[in-house]
């Protein structure tokens, strides 16, 4: 045995289930904007892809630098 909920239906028979007069307007709009935010995304990784190739293969310091450069204490400050 099943059971089912019913909704009471309207009395209105003007009802295009949502959709009114109102309906689809905003679709050229939201279009618009898609696009806009489309090419925004593109431009925004060709420049990020500009700069990453900007940037060196690794941040580490040779260790050749290192080894030559030891570290010196600092002088006391005079004021």
């Amino acid at each position: 045995m099943a059971l089912v909920a019913v909704q009471p239906s309207n009395t209105n028979d003007n009802d295009k289930g949502g959709q009114g007069e109102d309906f689809g307007k905003s679709s050229p709009v939201g279009l618009v904007l898609l696009i806009v935010f489309f090419i925004a995304v593109f431009f925004l990784v060709k420049s990020m892809n500009k700069h990453i190739k900007g940037l060196p293969a690794s941040f580490d310091e040779p260790a050749e630098a290192s080894k030559e450069t030891p570290a010196e204490p600092s002088a006391p400050k005079k004021k």
